[in-house]
Formats: structure tokens, sequence, C-alpha cells
């Protein structure tokens, strides 16, 4: 029997544990080519992890392992949808497996949102990752005041790397425009807003922790805003982890004076933005006072209708992400999901999901794996009931063979590697992990196929 041949579209955690899971499969064997529209692998692992997380990247160990494994293979500078469609994957394949993540931002949906010098954050961490899209972007840092809207570690990674001295970025592969501009910037106060209470709050302890021990950040917490209403007292006492630790930082952080470092991050609770301000750009944010209520069994927060005008220069959006449609894939306008049950697409034959796509934007990189674990499961389970059987067209073309005809320069893994190793050469000399190609152009310069 030959091997069943499966397309995992997108190169992140949830698209390399899928790849793993199917390869490590001997009952049907698995052949598996994975699709990106990056000439690079690794998604968010690569461009969306702080660089100043190094420690976090090491995941991407397990990913090479996974792409030494006999049957594997990397189709690079391809989007799924433009360059080859989901038919026509479907007719090259058993089966498609969609990892693609929640490629955009929620809105806020409120008045001066779109507004220059509002942005979403993943532009700003797209922009100091390196990310081909983002290298022409220019984030105004002179100005002397930021304000971050959100409460996750997307949020507190934006406030730690507007923080970070020279000393601190210098080891890290933050692109050298970013470094450049966070180092000269004039900001003297960055400010994160959250809308809800510490208990509620979206962000781990280290990340936390790490905000209290920069170089040249005072951490500024106003003790009020951590006395706590009753229903988080009962929410701080059923976790015990958590938001116990983290509530108990926030408590050894509020007491303290500031040391006078050159810049302040200052925490804020119960703030929700009203209105963005500003004459063609922004120059001040409008921002309500919450409170918390407890509603069908929810804690959610409520405008007291006290608001206040905090001038900056620079706004930066975290308030979430979600997906995007494909075309020809089912898709769940209210979730931004593809619908599925369990990873099996509802609607669609011999058509999966995993990670972001599947469940929405939560957990960390980890969860992925028992995520695409589950929807890989039931794709073998599907294979061996005969439900991936489907009337093979044996002169249907090869990915490979579409892709040329059409003058797509497709990455292979190769190509990769050698992206990988010339980024490392150029970081070796200055002590950093790596130096990014951050460009199209020189991506698939030193990417390009080597045709025989």
């Amino acid at each position: 029997m030959s091997a069943l041949r499966v397309a995992v579209v997108g190169s992140g955690p949830a698209g390399f544990y899928a790849a793993d899971a199917l390869l490590k499969s001997e009952d049907p064997a698995v052949e598996v080519d994975v699709i990106d529209r990056l000439p690079t692998p690794w998604g968010l692992v690569r461009l969306g992890v702080a660089p100043d997380h190094e420690n976090i990247k090491a995941v991407s160990r397990a990913f090479e392992k996974t792409a030494a494994r006999p049957g594997f293979r990397f189709f690079g500078n391809v989007e799924a949808g433009k360059d080859v469609t989901h038919g026509e994957l479907l007719r090259i394949y058993d089966a498609v497996v969609y990892t693609v993540g929640a490629q955009t931002d929620r809105r806020l949906g409120i008045p001066g949102e779109d507004l220059p010098g509002s942005w979403p954050a993943t532009a700003f961490v797209a922009w100091y990752n390196g990310h081909p899209d983002f290298e022409a972007l220019e984030f105004d840092l002179s100005h002397e005041r930021a304000v971050v809207i959100g409460n996750g570690n997307v949020a507190i990674d934006c406030v730690r790397m507007l923080a970070l001295t020279a000393e601190e970025l210098a080891p890290t592969d933050t692109t050298d425009a970013a470094a450049r501009g966070i180092v000269g910037s004039g900001l003297k106060e960055i400010v994160m807003l959250g809308r809800r209470g510490p208990v509620q709050a979206a962000f781990t302890p280290p990340e936390l922790k790490e905000l209290a021990e920069l170089a040249g950040a005072d951490l500024i917490v106003d003790p009020a805003d951590l006395e706590l209403d009753p229903a988080s007292e009962r929410d701080l006492e059923a976790d015990r982890e958590r938001v116990r630790r983290n509530v108990d930082l926030l408590r050894e952080c509020a007491p303290r004076e500031p040391e006078g470092k050159p810049r302040r991050i200052v925490l804020r609770f119960l703030a929700s933005p009203v209105a963005i301000l500003g004459d063609g750009k922004v120059e001040a944010i409008e921002v309500g006072r919450n409170v918390l209520v407890e509603e069908d069994g929810r804690i959610v927060a409520r405008p007291t209708g006290e608001v206040e005008t905090i001038e900056c220069g620079l706004v930066l959006r975290s308030v979430g992400y979600q997906g995007v449609p494909l075309a020809g894939v089912p898709f769940d306008e209210g979730r931004r999901t593809i619908p599925n049950d369990h990873g099996r697409v509802a609607g669609a034959e011999r058509t999966y999901a995993a990670g972001w796509i599947k469940r929405g934007p939560s957990g960390v990189i980890g969860t992925n794996k028992k995520d695409a674990t589950e929807t890989v499961e039931l794709l073998l389970e599907d294979a061996r009931a005969g439900a991936l059987d489907h009337a093979r067209d044996d002169s249907a073309q090869s990915l490979e063979t579409l892709l040329e005809e059409r003058g797509v320069e497709f990455v292979e893994y190769a190509g990769w590697q050698a992206i990988d190793a010339a980024e490392r050469a150029d970081g070796a000399p200055l002590g950093r992990p790596r130096v990014k190609l951050g460009t199209w152009t020189r991506l698939l310069e030193v990417g390009r196929r080597i045709t025989p």
C-alpha cells in the first residue's frame, strides 16, 4: 500500500507538531509536505516570540528533528488559496491540514483607532522580529509617552521591548532598525492599560517579573488597583498558581519607590480606551474608568462614566487575534476560525485544522502539540476507515510541477537551511544568535532552489 500523502498548510508550531505526529505513524505510513507563504518556517517561534526570549525559541530544535524525518518536505514562498487552490491540494493529496493561525488583530472599535501612530501590536512585533512584510514600516518613537492597550503577554512583550537598554538588546536578534529606534527613542513613560483587574490579567508571572527587573525602567503599580472586589477575591483563592503569583508580584512592586531609571512602566487596571485623539496623528488617548460586576457567573468590566485624557504619541493595540478565511475552505465568521469537530473540518472532505485556526487564539506554544495530535489521530482514524479514499488521478500534477508551471519560486527545506546558516554566520561575530534576512529579496536570494 502506498503511503498516505498529506499537505500541512502553515509551518508554525501547530503545523510542525501535526507533521511530526503524522510522520510517526506506521499504520498507515505518511508522507508530509508542509506549505507556507513565507520562505522561512516556524511561524511565531521565529517572528512572534520576543527577541530577548531566545530560550523559548529553542523549541525549534524539535522542529528540526521533524524536518529530518523521511517523508518530510517543505514548500516555502507558496501561498495556499493563491499559488495553489484548496481543490488542487485535494487532488494532489489524500488530506489537507490547515494550521495557519490567527493572522490579524481584533479591533477596538473606537474613534481614532486608525490615526497615524495607532498600530496593531502585531505590526510592532513583526517589525522588531524582522518579518519581511513589515520591514519598511517606520515607528515614530520620538514621543515621551506610549500607551499599550491589553493585558496579555504580547502586550507585556511590547512594553518590555520599548523599555530595553542598548546592553539588553545587544545579544538578541532584534532588527537593527528596531534596536536603533528603541535605544534612541524619546520615551520616558510606557503605560499599559487593562480593562479588568489584576486577577483577570492574562499575562503570566515570568513575564511580569521581567518588567520589575529591567535595567532601564522603573515599574509603577498603584496600590489602589490591587484592592479586590469580592468576586475577584474568590477567583484569587481558586487559582493558587498563575493568578496568585501575579497578584503577589504586583503587591510586592506597588510599595517600591522608583529608582530614577530613564523610563517608567505604569501598569493601569480597570481602564478602557474610549477614543484615540489627535489632529492627523495620535496626540492623546481618552481612557474610561471601569468597575467589575458579576453577571451570569462572570466578572465583567462596566464603565463608571469617569474619563481621563492621557497625552501620548504612540498607541499599540493588543486586544487579541482572529483568523482570516481561506478561499474554498469553510469559515466561521463569528468565531473567526475554521468550523470543525475536534479538528475535522465541517462541510469539507478530507480537510482538517489544528492550532489557532481550529480553536481560536489561546494557550502557549506547547498547547499546540496536544491540539495537533488530537487532529492527527482523527485523520489517521479516517484513513484506516477508508474515509480518505478518493479517485486518484494518476495524471494529476505534483505540487512541484504545478508551481513550476505557474512560475512560483518555492523554497525547499535546504533553502531554509541556507537562510538559517547565513543568518547565524552574520550574528556570530556580534554575539547574537542571528542577524535576520528581513526582506523578501534577500530571503529568496539566499534560499533560492538550485535546480540540477
